[in-house]
């Protein structure tokens, strides 16, 4: 299993291994204490999975704060997407910064984004699969989203603001500014 620590070394790139032969091929895309040893230990407790139609697919930058904060370990199995953490740690040093990776069915890559930081994605190819596992669950009242095109955060999205498509809710979502408390860096 290759690991590697993104620019926000609490955020970690893991690309499993598969072994393919004329059949297709065999992963193991999780192994507790292989997470472990990478210095992701925790506990999943629920997973999901989404399918996104066309290319240009917005989702996020969505979280859940306390008492149901989440940690997310998101892989895309079909198609490609374009993931992006956004450290929301009052008092990180890395605050407000964030980190982005390719994750694909080619690269076979996942991103573990601890609790504390926004998540959100978009897709690459039309027909994008993307599943991950939760370290808590959904809870409604914990739900929070920042603007995905916040100008306080200048993600370098790899598509055109008129390009995007979002969801109603994401479309109204707050800037990055309204985030301030949601989570502390301890």
């Amino acid at each position: 299993m290759k690991v590697e620590r993104l620019e926000i070394a609490d955020v970690i790139l893991v690309t499993p291994p598969r072994f393919a032969d004329s059949r297709g091929f065999f992963s193991e895309t999780y192994n507790q204490s292989r997470f472990k040893e990478a210095g992701i230990d925790v506990t999943f407790v629920q997973d999901n999975q989404s399918l996104s139609r066309q290319k240009g697919v917005v989702r996020g930058l969505h979280c859940q704060v306390a008492p149901r904060a989440q940690g997310k370990l998101v892989r895309c199995t079909k198609g490609a997407i374009w993931d992006v953490a956004v450290d929301a740690r009052t008092g990180s040093p890395t605050y407000g910064q964030w980190v982005a990776a390719e994750l694909s069915e080619e690269n076979w890559s996942q991103i573990w984004i601890p609790p504390g930081f926004l998540h959100g994605f978009v897709t690459l190819t039309e027909d994008a699969e993307v599943q991950y596992k939760c370290t808590d669950l959904y809870d409604k009242a914990s739900e929070r989203a920042v603007r995905w095109n916040c100008p306080h955060l200048n993600i370098a999205w790899p598509i055109a603001e008129g390009e995007a498509l979002l969801s109603d809710k994401d479309k109204l979502a707050p800037h990055f500014t309204e985030a301030k408390g949601w989570f502390d860096y301890r």
